[in-house]
């Protein structure tokens, strides 16, 4: 029988250590022209994705660890419109400068602020911490995928790196779907497909929708959607049309809208 389990804490701190060294091998083999190819980010090339990179893990550990704080703009952080527009000033400051730096120093700086990311991140309590950790997974991959694609290097899509990414990107599922009003233990399945797949279910419960691992059978939506085309939604790489246009639903259609929608990210 189908079962499905309450989704819960996802420990991806082993993670970090081999990513970070397969992108640091990735980059050493780059000629410098592929330093200032297009990614997916928009108005970034290779090396100001790098840059990022290392920008958020400098950060991360000025704040997480040594308690040193940003100062906020002058007119404050009233709205998320307000967040977003001091985080995209605060990259933007940080890639401008470091298109002064060679690819190189930009390799080693990048590796001196990783490696403490890592020791600061498994230092962690998993329990109180493991969704922000996981925030910053999905946040790493991603951009390291961004740069194998600009150059054509090897996909970070097997199971070991992705799955962990869409696992955790599904639980922003429950607040996707606050305002859809449904029966109580109405059920909606999401299934991926590919090699780093699987099954997310959530159930609706007086309070509002709740998120399991596995599948339920008589679902009222049962979702399918290829791994690719659900990693790219959850990163603003798909339309909400391409997703529907890639997904096959049974049962109520209705239910698959607020899917289609779902970010992983801030935008």
């Amino acid at each position: 029988m189908p079962q499905i389990t309450p989704a819960g804490v996802v420990d991806v701190r082993p993670l970090f250590a081999p990513l970070h060294q397969e992108l640091l091998m990735g980059l050493r083999t780059l000629l410098p022209e592929d330093w200032h190819k297009p990614t997916a980010a928009p108005g970034w090339s290779v090396g100001d994705v790098v840059a990022h990179l290392t920008d958020t893990a400098i950060r991360r550990l000025s704040t997480g660890r040594d308690g040193h704080l940003h100062t906020p703009p002058a007119g404050g952080l009233h709205a998320t419109a307000d967040l977003l527009a001091f985080i995209n000033h605060l990259n933007a400051e940080w890639i401008a400068a470091s298109r002064r730096v060679s690819p190189r120093l930009s390799i080693e700086l990048l590796d001196v602020a990783g490696r403490q990311l890592i020791d600061f991140l498994e230092s962690q309590d998993l329990q109180a911490a493991w969704l922000d950790i996981g925030r910053e997974y999905t946040e790493r991959w991603h951009h390291h995928q961004q740069i194998v694609e600009a150059v054509g290097g090897r996909p970070l899509v097997s199971r070991r790196w992705l799955f962990p990414v869409l696992d955790l990107s599904m639980r922003a599922l429950p607040l996707a779907y606050r305002g859809i009003q449904a029966e109580p233990a109405t059920v909606v399945t999401i299934e991926v497909t590919g090699e780093a797949g699987g099954a997310w279910t959530l159930v609706r419960e007086p309070l509002g929708w709740r998120l399991f691992n596995g599948a339920l059978p008589h679902a009222a939506a049962h979702l399918r959607v290829d791994q690719d085309t659900a990693w790219r939604m959850f990163f603003k790489q798909r339309s909400r049309a391409q997703v529907l246009a890639a997904m096959t639903v049974t049962g109520n259609t209705e239910l698959a809208q607020p899917f289609a929608g779902v970010l992983a990210v801030m935008a």
